[in-house]
């Protein structure tokens, strides 16, 4: 129902409860039974997403967001979180633009970019900002270097 292109318009509220549903499910069917195996979870959204998207870009408040999210997680959030920060419309021309989301108003976009990294400023120790302009080399190396000083060998 997220993506179906047929949508034209959601509500960010309607967004807000889909994206909380599927989290609730993820963490409890794959994230729990990983991390309980000891194993590592790398993840591309979470919850600063829904709280970039939804919050910022949405207007729901974040307090609202982080209650409703805490209920439907439980307590597994994230150590580390890598951004990589691209100027909006750059991403937007990388993305092509192509699902209801996607197609949003730019000032939409603006917001959720500036919300990202307000997060990020929120919280220095978790966020790794990667600025545009590196190359994938530059990205690769970045991220390992942070990953070596976390990660047992």
């Amino acid at each position: 129902m997220l993506l179906d292109k047929r949508l034209k318009e959601m509500r960010p509220e309607t967004e807000l409860f889909l994206y909380l549903a599927a989290r609730s499910q993820l963490v409890r069917e794959k994230i729990e039974p990983l991390l309980k195996k000891g194993n590592i979870v790398i993840l591309d959204r979470y919850e600063d997403s829904t709280l970039a998207y939804q919050g910022f870009g949405g207007g729901i408040p974040l307090s609202r967001i982080r209650s409703l999210s805490l209920f439907a997680r439980g307590r597994r959030k994230p150590h580390l979180t890598f951004l990589l920060d691209v100027p909006t419309q750059k991403g937007l021309r990388r993305s092509g633009r192509s699902d209801r989301v996607e197609r949003k108003a730019l000032s939409f976009h603006r917001k959720v970019r500036n919300g990202f990294l307000t997060l990020a400023r929120r919280e220095p120790k978790r966020f790794v900002v990667l600025p545009n302009g590196l190359n994938i080399q530059q990205i690769r190396k970045k991220i390992e270097v942070k990953l070596d000083l976390l990660l047992p060998s």
